[in-house]
């Protein structure tokens, strides 16, 4: 292999690769096969289905309750187990289809490949399947060709290729054979061709200097296939709740088995105990509601234009408080447009100023755009399709200007002349860079008329060529000839159009929230630094820029010092947007990473939240993204960020909700089997879970969103969701449920030495009545219109239709209990009564000692 090529000369990169420009022969390049191997992009790990479906069952909540179905079996309680099982086998089933539909990343890359390749074999020229390239090979390109390898450039006629996918370049690149600086990135590597690209104008011919993974799309194939999959902040808070839930079942095990054998009671009897203890302490329906939830959460986001390809990813936009974002297309329109135009002592701002007060020299300028093209308004290159909008939406009816006006010759653009020519009838118009058209003007046209073009009025061009690339706008110089026959040598200078790809109108607003909201948002770009810098200053973001090569003579220590504070990074490779990624994330930092091209594919795998373009982004990078956009907008990431928060909120509530009613579960059931009573065998608790964490629990995630959600700070995910705020508010509450249940079970016992069928049936309807009470004040405390949510009604009232059931119809056999009669529904409706003001006395401490914004408590936001 040859280092840097693209610094190195055509003829040294055929020596090396001992070729010629007619290219291998046959023979050699069977050879070379062998040793390389085929040109595509290979996986070098892959997940099978086996395993993916294996790790939704690698979790300490689902052992415990696995554990708990045998024991139950063992025990003789064969509906329990079953139960436990089908809700087990349940949450697997869902897991496994969101994980497997996201498992498309490097089979993405694959297709990259171009299926057919013009190669020089033999010095002839033959069509071949293009995975049998090898280094060494000569190959033919042209316009609308997929580039089969990395190449230097042996020949080029007018050559541009569009490497936005790689390089993040907005505009298609003009290609030249002449070598460039060996440190000069990779954007700015004009004497290369790079696999996956495409080319937009012209022809050439190339060496191969690498195939399959060697090149710079394969060596990103092998960093995304060594990428670990992120976990969100919410996957490792419920895993590390599962280990201590674990962890509390077994010591409770530990201490309340032997202490009931001691007592002499049967050891079926202690087991069922046992069974019961872990089935109250496991909040089984969990990760279904938590899993539903988020999915709810997805729906609402495609509707808003953001596509969640992973469910955890709702909810860990909450917990971004650092944004990555491209800029082309994202916080830019992602189409060059006409901003000003320049005619001899005035700027024009076209955006600013209405059709009627144009100038006439403005409207020649226009007019000559339009004609000296060779594009439509949707089609053909990105600066001519601008020429062509510009005129358009100042009153030119482009089409009916070609048919009056049609093209009888013309000069076509290359690369080295760098200038396009047109005749329609007795007259010519011109384009190109300023220097050329000048040095073919004779004359600049004045509001006074025409006149020569002295030196000093040359002078003044190229001032305003200077100041429109001081603001970043691309600069076409416009001229016609009089005379058709002067077209390359007696110009009349007629202005300046400057263009860029202009800021979106509501990206401003968006970024002002986002940093309401404490989210600090950084440009990570392949565009020059003069564009990326233009673009941040108009849009309000900091103006300090930080240059790809500079990261690159960075240790990492160094580089996490500097990014925070630091805007914008510009000329970026890949290396350098996962090296700033990790650098982030190293100071402590959620991170969500934008981007739309193969080169962001790593970083957006790496990152907490990979956000991919919809509209414009490559295959690769859909896949390896977390949310695609489908309007390319960072507004909808904005939106997307405040829903996620919203998500949160409701997850927070629910969780709160589960562990509460699971701890009231636990403590009801250890301190009653102290006194000798099952009070609520492992069927009952069950159902309890099922009514508590199903519908009700569901429909906590349509809850309306609070009003100052943008005006918090990102919550710290080192904090965990179970906060100070959710420990006080379940272990209170748990308390006041605990007592409350207990004094209902005494009561009702009436001396009875065992629990009796009676006691355990009003134990276990008024604990799932208590639990719907507690619903509502853990909303309260969330600050949420009590009767804000006719979904959670409508949840309620069926939960309880539900309880019902299992009380008066035949399923109470199966459930142990008795049919309740008037007095009894009375007595619960007096615990009720008697709990509420417990509840509220929690509530009301939890809110004035630990305040959801406040930024000495861990927030649960």
């Amino acid at each position: 292999m040859v280092d840097d090529p693209h610094s190195q000369s055509a003829d040294s990169v055929l020596s090396a690769y001992d070729t010629s420009a007619d290219g291998l022969a046959t023979g050699e390049a069977k050879q070379q096969l062998v040793e390389y191997g085929e040109n595509e992009v290979v996986q070098v790990s892959e997940r099978t289905r086996l395993s993916i479906l294996a790790a939704q069952f690698d979790s300490v909540l689902i052992w415990v309750l696995v554990a708990a179905a045998f024991l139950s079996v063992w025990a003789g309680h064969t509906i329990d187990a079953v139960l436990i099982i089908v809700i087990v086998i349940a949450n697997g089933i869902f897991g496994f289809v969101q994980d497997y539909r996201a498992e498309q990343s490097l089979e993405a890359l694959r297709e990259l490949t171009a299926p057919r390749a013009t190669v020089r074999r033999d010095g002839m020229t033959a069509e071949i399947d293009a995975t049998e390239l090898v280094p060494g090979d000569v190959v033919e390109l042209e316009s609308g060709d997929v580039v089969p390898a990395d190449g230097r450039l042996l020949e080029e006629t007018d050559l541009e290729v569009d490497e936005a996918a790689l390089t993040g370049e907005s505009v298609p690149v003009s290609k030249s054979t002449e070598p460039v600086d060996p440190n000069a990135p990779l954007a700015e590597h004009t004497s290369m061709v790079y696999k996956g690209t495409n080319v937009t104008r012209g022809r050439g011919v190339a060496v191969l200097s690498t195939t399959g993974m060697d090149t710079e799309v394969g060596a990103i194939a092998r960093e995304l296939a060594a990428t670990e999959e992120t976990r969100t902040p919410l996957q490792q808070e419920l895993d590390q709740l599962g280990r201590r839930l674990g962890l509390g079942v077994l010591v409770l095990a530990a201490l309340v088995v032997p202490l009931l054998l001691l007592r002499d009671t049967p050891i079926i009897q202690a087991g069922l105990t046992a069974v019961s203890l872990a089935v109250a302490a496991v909040p089984e329906g969990l990760p279904a509601v938590v899993t539903l939830t988020l999915a709810l959460g997805v729906r609402t986001m495609a509707e808003e234009s953001a596509l969640v390809r992973r469910l955890p990813a709702v909810e860990a936009l909450g917990a971004v408080d650092v944004i990555c974002t491209d800029k082309t297309g994202t916080l830019t329109e992602g189409r060059m447009t006409v901003s000003k135009v320049w005619v001899n002592d005035t700027v024009v701002a076209l955006d600013e100023t209405e059709d009627e007060l144009l100038d006439e020299r403005v409207e020649l300028l226009l007019q000559a755009g339009a004609l000296c093209n060779d594009a439509t308004r949707d089609e053909g290159d990105p600066t001519e399709k601008a020429l062509v909008k510009a005129a358009e939406d100042h009153g030119f009816d482009v089409e009916a200007l070609r048919e009056k006006q049609p093209r009888t010759d013309e000069i076509p653009f290359s690369s080295e002349t760098k200038w396009m020519g047109t005749v329609h009838d007795n007259q010519g118009y011109v384009k190109g860079a300023p220097d050329v058209v000048l040095s073919k003007s004779s004359c600049v046209l004045t509001a006074d008329g025409t006149v020569a073009l002295t030196a000093e009025a040359a002078d003044c061009v190229r001032e305003q060529v200077r100041t429109f690339a001081d603001d970043a706008l691309r600069v076409l110089a416009i001229a016609y000839a009089e005379d058709p026959a002067d077209i390359e040598s007696d110009l009349v200078f007629v202005g300046l159009v400057g263009m860029i790809d202009p800021p979106r109108e509501e990206v401003a607003d968006a970024l002002t929230a986002t940093a309401r909201a404490g989210i600090d948002v950084k440009m990570v770009t392949g565009d020059n630094v003069r564009t990326a810098a233009a673009i941040a200053s108009s849009l309000g973001m900091g103006r300090e820029v930080m240059e790809g090569r500079e990261i690159e003579a960075m240790d990492d220590g160094t580089l996490r010092e500097r990014v925070e504070a630091v805007d914008v990074f510009a000329r970026t490779s890949p290396e350098h947007k996962v090296r700033i990624l990790r650098a982030l994330q190293a100071n402590g930092h959620v991170v969500a990473m934008t981007g739309d091209g193969v080169n962001d594919a790593p970083a957006l795998k790496n990152a907490d939240i990979g956000v991919a373009m919809g509209v414009r982004g490559t295959d690769v990078a859909k896949h390896a993204s977390d949310v695609v956009l489908l309007d390319d907008n960072y507004a909808t990431i904005e939106r997307a960020v405040e829903r996620g928060r919203a998500i949160f909120d409701n997850v927070w509530k629910f969780v709160a909700y589960l562990l509460s009613a699971n701890i009231a579960e636990v403590a009801i059931v250890f301190l009653a089997s102290l006194f000798g009573y099952l009070v609520l065998p492992a069927v009952q608790l069950l159902w309890i879970n099922l009514l508590t964490d199903g519908l009700p629990a569901l429909a906590l995630g349509a809850d309306p969103q609070s009003g100052d959600i943008m005006e918090r700070p990102p919550r710290d995910q080192d904090r965990g969701i179970v906060d100070r705020r959710m420990l006080g508010l379940v272990g209170g509450t748990g308390t006041v449920s605990t007592v409350v249940m207990l004094g209902l079970m005494f009561s009702t016992l009436d001396g009875a030495v065992a629990i009796t069928p009676y006691a355990m049936t009003m134990v276990f309807t008024g604990f799932v009545a208590l639990e719907f009470e507690k619903l509502y004040v853990i909303r309260w405390l969330r600050e949420t219109p009590t009767f804000s949510n006719p979904w959670l009604a409508l949840a309620v009232g069926v939960s309880l239709v539900l309880q019902l059931a299992v009380l008066y119809t035949p399923l109470n056999q199966y459930f142990g209990t008795v049919p309740l009669e008037l007095a009894d529904w009375i007595l619960i409706g007096t615990v009720l009564v008697a709990a509420l003001p417990g509840y509220f006395v929690v509530v009301t401490a939890i809110r004035q000692y630990l305040p959801l914004t406040s930024t000495n408590c861990e927030s649960p936001d």
